[in-house]
């Protein structure tokens, strides 16, 4: 078939990305497509309460009420004509009530609001990256040594396909690589400014999927493909360039470990807030069998220079680089069940705290906090991340900061979507948790 085929017969999508991180949306063919690309389509405030199972808490605040659009940008329009017999070819969308307001429920609107108070407030540019994990289920590959030549090479044609997939829509990785667990693959990509990086993560998840299906596997970005097994991170970097001249100000050689003092006030506000964040940077029950101690996921709320158990961490930078411009940290927790709008967001809106304070870079981690006593812990004011799903509710709710980041409406449709999915999972075993969570992520 020709590309010009591949085009007429394409859906137009206009996608957004909920709060457990699930790319939803409308679907158009010709001749809708045009005008709705241009002019948005209809969209329901209850979609937002949907769990990962698709189902609606029956006590959630929007019930049968309301109308809103889904607004495209189209400056994030993405095509890519190598997937299957049509195209992949839209928008990302704002989601917006009816004369056009942002929505007090859309994630993209909530990051584009944190970043512009921090370039507002403080001549700040976010600058992000994320860093995804995923697994491959259904693959004939036999085994392979973790990191390995022969594991890339046993891939390699849908890894050759998945490249230029990404290319097509503006999302060509910095770096693609098998990783330790069975199956596993590391995607990276170029920093980009905040609202953009996180357009494009929604997107790259959507096309690893999608490649992985024609190719007759299935991908996974689960937190937890098993419960003794190696976990998926979403990992988010960040650095800040200056609004004014755009030059990078995260570093400063003259402080300890190069941590400028706004990155560090920056810093320590999430480190202060991150409990409260858990909620929607790890949101559901399967996200809490991989943050715990000793498996690199981050399961205190601590600042490290290269060191992987901790929340951030100060990322090296190679030889011969220019040390301002590579300069950047990483927050680990997060998992592929957020979504990069809402995690990212609450990040900023942490950093914006720790910024109006001028909060003191927090004290550096040389080692497993899980290894320090309480009283150590304590000193350097790091505090266990919340164990499950009910926990991290709970410092969210009382967490009196962060729950004025956000309306009252939907602070209430959040704790009734995650009461919601808590019980459908309560009697659930480990094994189950991640067979159902796999299968949706």
């Amino acid at each position: 078939m020709s590309n010009d085929i591949h085009m007429t017969t394409a859906l137009g999508a206009l996608l957004t990305n909920d709060l457990v991180g699930i790319t939803r949306g409308r679907f158009f063919p010709l001749p809708a497509r045009s005008a709705a690309m241009e002019k948005g389509c209809g969209w329901v405030p209850a979609n937002l309460g949907l769990t990962p199972f698709d189902e609606i808490a029956a006590d959630n605040p929007w019930g049968c009420i309301g109308d809103l659009r889904l607004l495209p940008d189209p400056q994030t329009r993405f095509l890519s004509r190598r997937l299957g017999d049509g195209a992949l070819d839209g928008m990302l969308c704002d989601i917006t009530t009816l004369d056009g307001t942002p929505w007090y429920g859309c994630g993209r609107s909530f990051l584009k609001a944190a970043l512009s108070d921090l370039e507002n407030e403080f001549g700040l540019i976010l600058q992000g990256a994320f860093e995804m994990e995923f697994q491959i289920q259904g693959a004939s590959w036999g085994a392979a040594p973790a990191f390995s030549l022969q594991a890339m090479r046993r891939a390699d044609t849908m890894c050759r396909d998945l490249v230029d997939a990404l290319t097509d829509i503006g999302a060509a990785p910095e770096i693609i690589l098998p990783e330790y667990g069975q199956d596993q693959f590391e995607l990276a990509c170029a920093p980009r400014p905040g609202l953009q990086a996180a357009d494009k993560a929604v997107l790259v998840r959507e096309v690893v999927r999608e490649v992985a299906r024609l190719h007759g596997h299935r991908a996974t970005f689960t937190p937890k493909l098993h419960p003794d097994g190696v976990g998926n991170g979403l990992h988010i970097h960040f650095s800040f360039l200056d609004a004014t001249d755009g030059t990078p100000v995260a570093y400063d050689p003259a402080r300890p470990h190069g941590v400028s003092a706004r990155c560090g006030q920056f810093v320590a506000g999430i480190v202060r807030h991150m409990p409260a964040l858990m909620v929607l940077c790890a949101p559901t029950v399967v996200s809490y069998l991989r943050l715990v101690p000793h498996h690199w996921s981050a399961a205190y709320s601590s600042f490290g220079a290269l060191n992987r158990e901790a929340a951030l961490r100060i990322c090296p930078i190679a030889p011969h680089a220019d040390p301002a411009r590579a300069f950047n940290i990483e927050f680990r927790p997060t998992d592929g069940t957020a979504s990069p709008y809402w995690a990212l967001g609450c990040l900023v809106r942490a950093g914006l705290e720790g910024l109006r304070q001028r909060l003191p870079t927090p004290p550096l981690l040389s080692g497993d906090p899980d290894a320090l006593s309480e009283a150590e812990r304590a000193q350097s004011g790091i505090k266990r991340l919340p164990a499950t799903l009910g926990a991290a509710l709970e410092c969210f709710l009382s967490d009196h900061v962060v729950r004025q980041w956000f309306d009252p409406v939907l602070i209430e449709g959040i704790r009734t979507a995650k009461k919601c999915e808590m019980d459908k999972t309560r009697d659930w075993s480990p094994e189950n948790i991640c067979e159902q969570y796999a299968r949706i992520y």
